[in-house]
């Protein structure tokens, strides 16, 4: 099994600074909770800054030269003192709350524009990715980002502001002594950069591996059956084991760089305190005998002042790393969400059919002209793959109100015509003229709101009975809904069932048979009432006596509309107008059931083949 996908980007090993900018703007959409976010923070951070300054004035002020304690002013100093806690312990409060109602702002508004973008991409999309990588993308990889959005806003905030104001402070009291113990950081900033490549390449990968494994983790699930029968379980557990054993070696490899940082600013940290007592005590020391020294006059409030910047300044720097890492580990989901955000459709609209029909999000029905359905492939030609063409050249007309069925075996462009009929994928030359139009000139809903499509595996929604066979039509009312249900003979079993119409179907149908799930289906699209219908294998997961109900059914429905079936039992499409036998993307026999019957070629050898078969096999019952 492979987990790759079709969506993996690979970008150079550079912070992409843009791409952050981009995923920022998020924070910002919510200006009254952003601003709210960066006041309290930056008050926070002055108060820090402030403290430093009280305390070294504390001991010049409280302790004489020499050495003996005064309380002059010292209730004035408790009290300024004790006012600002109280306010940082407001605002720390006020800004942890806000930032985690702005993380949940820019997870809800980054999942609203994936499952819109979701929404509008092409049938052809989804054939290429797989379902693992987007549900990595929009749960996982979403959740990572909205929380370093909105956590390291605030935290970079906080120490910026702070290594600013720290530094400004310093030179202010002694610009000698501030450059002596800022005289780490550049040797802190080049290892950084050295690191910045490594640890982006790194998580890059594992993410990559990370998708691969959800996808994994969904096929083995949707595939359990195929698994046991086929008694794949020990296979499947060595691939598995392979893909998270890359992965691990990644994280590893990548958790390791990271965690470098911490070990670097500490012991810089170190340095840079060191570096502060052993000049400032010097200075303080000749001070105190009235020597004259390079560093001017300082005294030991003074000092302690610098000694508790010099160790709480690498405290800032130190999150200012972590959050650079933390952008490093981040960038390879930054780029799969902006990724798929930015993923264009194969299938778009010309912006002249957006502007007079409307998009399938914001449509102009009342310029939708009506559908009568007269269809005509016009010198198609298609591939999926360009050394692999499919149809070359290929021409059909399909009356309005006409029944024409497609036969053929596997693989012979069956499904790529009605794929191309519903305009999941477009012609590369060539027209689909719907009504004596090329469909291009018009918008993809307008087209696809006539069409009903009925698949041979029939996909349920999560809800009840009701909700499914009224899901084109949400304001269909209770008489429609089992009008459809009883052309179809569905509303025997759905009447059988606890709570009727009312019956939670479950995730994907699962609560139901393939067959029940069929019939839903059917009555779906019937209360649709689409102009055009598409039946693929449609009835290839229902009873014989229950198909036979639903062929008398359909024959009713299907008059005086267009319909292109699909079938593999030919005995479903003997009252088509015509039947096409497709062969390697071309029509090689066209005509009614008796017609190709008595020209005696692929589909009369074909019919009888299936009938012999039919006939063993009600023998063998």
């Amino acid at each position: 099994m492979s987990y790759d996908t079709e969506l993996e980007y690979d970008k150079t090993e550079k912070m992409d600074s843009k791409l952050w900018k981009r995923l920022f703007r998020y924070a910002v959409r919510k200006p009254g909770l952003f601003w709210k976010v960066v006041i309290f923070m930056l008050i926070t951070s002055l108060i820090d800054v402030i403290y430093p300054v009280l305390t070294g004035n504390a001991i010049t002020n409280f302790v004489r030269p020499d050495g003996t304690p005064t309380t002059d002013g010292i209730w004035l100093f408790f009290g300024v003192y004790a006012a600002l806690v109280l306010l940082q312990g407001f605002c720390t409060f006020r800004f942890i709350s806000r930032t985690g109602r702005l993380e949940t702002f820019i997870s809800y508004t980054i999942r609203q524009e994936a499952y819109l973008k979701l929404q509008t991409l092409s049938f052809s999309f989804y054939d290429k990715t797989s379902v693992g990588y987007l549900m990595a993308r929009m749960v996982s990889d979403v959740s990572r980002l909205s929380e370093m959005i909105a956590w390291s806003i605030t935290d970079f905030l906080w120490a910026f502001f702070y290594i600013f104001a720290s530094t400004v402070t310093m030179l202010y009291f002694n610009w000698k002594l501030t450059l002596i113990v800022l005289a780490v950081i550049p040797p802190l900033a080049i290892v950084s950069l050295y690191l910045q490549r490594k640890i982006l390449r790194y998580q890059r990968v594992s993410r990559k591996h990370n998708s691969r494994i959800t996808s994994a983790f969904n096929e083995g699930i949707m595939g359990a059956m195929t698994t046991k029968t086929l008694v794949r379980e020990e296979e499947n557990a060595k691939e598995f084991e392979t893909i998270t054993t890359d992965m691990r070696k990644a994280s590893v490899k990548a958790s390791v760089l990271s965690a470098s940082f911490f070990p670097l600013v500490v012991s810089l940290g170190a340095v840079g305190t060191t570096m502060a007592l052993i000049f400032g005590g010097a200075g303080v020391g000749a001070n105190l005998v009235h020597k004259s020294t390079f560093l001017g006059e300082i005294d030991a409030g003074k000092l302690v002042m610098f000694i508790t910047y010099a160790a709480s300044l690498f405290d800032p720097i130190q999150q200012l790393a972590g959050i650079f890492a933390d952008m490093q580990s981040a960038q390879a989901s930054a780029e799969r969400v902006l990724g798929l955000l930015d993923t264009e459709s194969e299938v778009r609209d010309t912006p002249e059919a957006e502007e007079k029909y409307g998009t399938s999000m914001d449509p102009k029905r009342e310029n939708w002209e009506p559908i009568n359905g007269d269809i005509v492939f016009d010198h198609v030609d298609f591939c999926y793959k360009e050394s692999e063409p499919l149809l070359r050249d290929f021409n059909l007309h399909i009356h309005a109100g006409e029944t024409v069925a497609l036969v053929g075996e596997t693989g012979a462009g069956k499904s790529t015509i009605v794929n191309l009929l519903c305009r999941f994928y477009e012609p590369k030359n060539g027209r689909i003229l719907v009504d004596g139009k090329d469909y291009r000139e018009r918008s993809q809903l307008w087209l696809q709101s006539s069409l009903g499509y009925v698949l041979q595996s029939p996909h349920l929604f999560s809800g009840t009975i009701r909700d499914n066979i009224r899901f084109g039509r949400p304001d269909a009312d209770e008489e429609s809904v089992k009008r459809a249900a009883a052309l179809v003979h569905a509303d025997e079993f759905i009447e059988r069932q606890p709570k009727g119409y009312d019956t939670e179907v479950g995730e994907g149908g699962v609560r139901l048979s393939t067959g029940q799930k069929q019939l839903i289906s059917f009555a779906r699209v019937i209360l649709a009432d689409p102009q055009i219908f598409v039946l693929d294998e449609a009835t290839s997961s229902i009873d014989t006596e229950t198909e036979q109900l639903i062929q008398n059914a359909i024959t009713e429905v299907l008059r005086h509309r267009t319909s292109v079936v699909v079938a593999h039992r030919l005995s479903t499409i003997r009252n088509a107008d015509r039947i096409l036998v497709i062969r390697d993307g071309a029509i090689v026999e066209e005509g009614n059931h008796e017609t190709l019957l008595e020209k005696g070629g692929y589909y009369h050898d074909l019919y009888m083949h299936q009938y012999q078969e039919d006939a063993m096999q009600e023998v063998l019952k």
